[in-house]
């Protein structure tokens, strides 16, 4: 009979597994996507070259993670889940914030940086 480690393998950092939280699992894929990892503790959940990310996977945290943007001059995107796009495009309008879906996939672009 197999170990649990043999018969599943042993996860590297940064894997995504069943059990946790869809904030935490989207981060991952999106940190992923853009070569860099989830952070979870103060800041933002993904500090890419490009660009700056914060998930937030229900509506009650849609506000809050805006405020964790401010003050980086990458372009900033809020991620969010499929069926809260539109509610998030709603909270970055008049905003350089753009709106990324689950996947990463860019819903709104970033306007840009910080002061030009």
């Amino acid at each position: 009979m197999l170990g649990a480690s043999e018969s599943f393998g042993i996860l590297a950092k940064g894997d995504i597994v069943m059990g946790q939280s869809k904030h935490d699992r989207t981060a991952k894929r999106i940190a992923k996507k853009e070569g860099t990892t989830y952070n979870e503790g103060q800041g933002p959940d993904v500090q890419g070259s490009k660009r700056v990310i914060e998930v937030a996977t229900h509506e009650s945290d849609l506000r809050d993670s805006m405020r964790q943007l401010q003050g980086f001059q990458k372009p900033r995107y809020l991620a969010t889940s499929s069926d809260l796009l539109g509610k998030a495009k709603e909270i970055v309008k008049g905003t350089k914030v753009g709106v990324m879906g689950p996947t990463g996939r860019i819903a709104k672009r970033a306007g840009g940086g910080g002061k030009r």
